[in-house]
């Protein structure tokens, strides 16, 4: 039983069968999914709030507790000379759709589609393992630079969520995030006094964080990225990306084995909160931050890849100009990230709707890189 939980996590399948079923429901019973969304049902809350507005607290949680580990001695950001290559490309994986949603929009778009620019920074760092591991075979660098790139980017996705996606009805009160502060501080003291329990850290420090976002109309899904860091941990990395150390019993390794599972499989309550598209929904938005994603993506983390290594910054060990060529291709997979920017970009129903299914599309990214894998011949090491 636990080797079939542990497949269906690894193959993303609660979030992809989340999916469907919006999209299949929004189409067919759009007002129907349209109640069941919005209709307040826990205290008051609706399926939507809970879904984005809690749960993803978690996701963004596990998302930091990634970074946090990455920049520790031994981790993959540390020392910072020999991430310089794929930090490099993850800054070119963020220019380069940037750039291409801003040029295409001036081209082909409207005013009311610039807030857009920031779907298409961030990967989906599952989705992207899994292609990855399809395409290189478990053991190849590129998966730990594709990992690392992908980590990055979504880190840079978390500020951009925010700094500039505020809830756009509600001006900005800054004067709460003294709040978040506080909650930074309590977590502080907390590891000061040696406390192990990971529990007191979300608890107090994670609500406090959660309120004074909220009440700032700063997106609170983002409240334990603050607290995240302050969690004891071990003195040095011993363990690449998303890899299991059970020697690890930290609190900070604690809270990932504790949660990772449930965040995996809320995955499904994630995207049938918010996958759930109509097809007429489509529209130029939709070409905006797919070719955004493809182009952009692609062309920013090979020339910024290509460049670092000109100028002595290396590739891993093993990992060719090709492979980084088609990580390239396969980060334009934005997906989970890149949903959650979309339904924050845009008030406009319809426009956010025809963003998200251009966020959708992007899973074409797995399959392109898949693709070419094969037709350039990258070798892939089991």
């Amino acid at each position: 039983m636990k080797n079939r939980l542990n497949l269906l996590r690894e193959f993303s399948i609660p979030l992809l069968a989340g999916v469907v079923v919006a999209v299949v429901w929004a189409n067919l019973d759009p007002a129907g999914y349209q109640a069941f969304n919005t209709t307040p049902f826990i205290g008051g809350l609706s399926f939507h709030f809970v879904s984005n507005e809690l749960f993803m607290v978690l996701f963004f949680g596990i998302a930091a507790v990634e970074i946090t580990q990455s920049c520790l001695p031994g981790g993959d950001l540390n020392p910072i000379s020999k991430a310089i290559n794929p930090l490099l490309g993850t800054l070119g994986g963020v220019i380069g759709p940037v750039a291409v949603y801003l040029l295409l929009n001036a081209v082909i778009g409207a005013p009311e589609l610039h807030k857009g620019w920031g779907i298409p920074t961030a990967t989906d760092i599952a989705l992207a393992w899994l292609a990855a591991r399809m395409v290189f075979g478990a053991s190849h660098p590129a998966v730990s630079y594709l990992l690392l790139l992908a980590v990055a980017d979504d880190a840079i996705g978390l500020a951009i969520i925010a700094i500039f996606y505020p809830n756009p009805n509600l001006p900005t009160e800054p004067a709460w995030l003294l709040l978040t502060v506080a909650g930074m501080v309590t977590a502080w003291l907390l590891c000061r006094l040696n406390f192990k329990s990971y529990w007191p850290y979300i608890l107090i420090g994670g609500s406090l964080s959660w309120t004074g976002l909220h009440h700032a109309h700063l997106h609170p899904a983002l409240a334990l990225v603050f607290i995240i860091p302050f969690l004891p941990h071990a003195k040095k990395e011993h363990k690449h990306l998303f890899e299991e150390d059970a020697s690890d019993r930290t609190t900070l390794a604690l809270f990932e084995h504790e949660w990772k599972v449930f965040v995996d499989f809320g995955l499904f309550m994630f995207s049938l909160a918010n996958a759930g598209v109509q097809f007429s929904s489509m529209g130029t938005v939709t070409a905006l931050v797919l070719v955004s994603l493809l182009v952009g993506k692609t062309v920013g983390i090979f020339s910024f890849g290509f460049i670092a290594s000109k100028l002595g910054f290396t590739l891993p060990h093993g990992m060719k100009t090709r492979d980084l060529f088609v990580a390239g291709i396969i980060a334009g997979t934005g997906f989970t990230v890149a949903l959650f920017v979309a339904g924050e970009a845009f008030t406009d129903p319809v426009i956010r709707g025809a963003a998200k299914m251009g966020a959708m599309f992007s899973l074409v990214a797995a399959f392109c890189g898949l693709l070419m894998g094969r037709l350039i011949g990258v070798v892939k090491k089991p």
